[in-house]
């Protein structure tokens, strides 16, 4: 399949459209990860539909002092890539053509989610992503937007603003793709040397602790509710060898530090060790949040929650996360 490279909103315009039309929006530099999403949005589109990749490096997204002039470019390779994951066509215009004024005068304001972690971090990096979001996607005019999950306030800001603001279009999340050795897929990893990946390995890492502490406790939780709950029934158990057991569990998930602050505690030792590797890691934000507004979530919370963590490796600076579920939800 020949993957068409498009320049303009117009050379867009002018295609024939059939069925369903799914987007994925990237900066370039393309890897597994944008491949995954568009092998996604093949998926969702159908082989009637019509799979669009958007290239655009969004000037709006980078603050003082951030990459943008350094932040990879690689137009022939991102084709290539696109057209082997089944993308029909790369939609790569220019500053002037997103912004033909100039910088908007009108943007899109993220509100309070967008001033937390990375917004807290960024100042006003969220308020371009929105803004330039909002273009594609009246540019584009997709049935369908695929994200990756990696990037979860972005997702769930994109999501509140098609809500909020009646776009007419399917979000979709896809998981995040990692390395073999767990490292998330970033356009970034690629600024790392040696010594400085084996210590961001440290950010996967914390997140997995997190999360095996988190398992363990449910896993604990579980057993102990199958503790005899009558002398008679344990005596029954105690017949068989289980009582001690039972006992076991009930005692370590009653006495042992659970929920969310064993997490963050599980997952904060993790980056503390590597802040004394060479090159340290140095912790921007470690947060267990509710993904509907992203405020850190308390010790009684149930439902689903999002382990988030943000940290520099030398000049590099790298994002990770993952889902959790805590009581009874899970």
């Amino acid at each position: 399949m020949t993957t068409a490279l498009l320049s303009t909103a117009e050379e867009l315009h002018a295609r024939v459209r059939r069925g369903r039309r799914a987007v994925v929006m990237t900066m370039g530099a393309l890897h597994e990860g944008h491949a995954t999403l568009i092998r996604t949005a093949r998926e969702i589109a159908g082989p009637d539909g019509e799979v669009v990749v958007t290239v655009f490096v969004n000037p709006l997204q980078f603050g003082a002092g951030e990459d943008l002039d350094r932040y990879p470019r690689t137009l022939d390779a991102d084709l290539e890539l696109a057209g082997r994951a089944g993308a029909d066509a790369v939609f790569a215009p220019s500053v002037d053509e997103v912004y033909p004024g100039g910088e908007p005068q009108v943007r899109i304001t993220a509100g309070p989610m967008g001033e937390r972690l990375e917004g807290a971090s960024r100042p006003g990096h969220f308020d371009g992503m929105l803004t330039v979001v909002a273009k594609l996607l009246h540019l584009t005019r997709p049935n369908a937007a695929l994200f990756g999950q990696k990037d979860a306030q972005q997702l769930a800001l994109i999501r509140r603003m098609v809500r909020d603001l009646n776009f007419g279009v399917e979000i979709v999340a896809v998981p995040t793709v990692r390395e073999e050795d767990g490292l998330a897929l970033s356009s970034r990893n690629r600024y790392l040397a040696p010594d400085e990946r084996r210590t961001a390995l440290a950010l996967s890492h914390a997140l997995f602790a997190g999360r095996d502490r988190h398992a363990a406790q449910e896993a604990l939780r579980a057993r102990a509710r199958e503790v005899p709950s009558t002398h008679a029934r344990a005596e029954a158990l105690s017949a068989i060898g289980e009582s001690r057991a039972a006992a076991d569990a009930h005692a370590v998930a009653t006495a042992a530090p659970g929920g969310p602050a064993a997490v963050r505690a599980a997952a904060r030792q993790v980056l503390d060790e590597a802040a004394r590797l060479d090159p340290p890691l140095k912790l921007d934000y470690l947060a267990l949040v509710d993904p509907a507004d992203f405020t850190e979530i308390g010790d009684d919370f149930t439902g689903e929650a999002v382990l988030a963590v943000a940290a520099r490796v030398g000049s590099t600076r790298l994002i990770d996360n993952l889902p959790l579920t805590f009581g009874a939800a899970s």
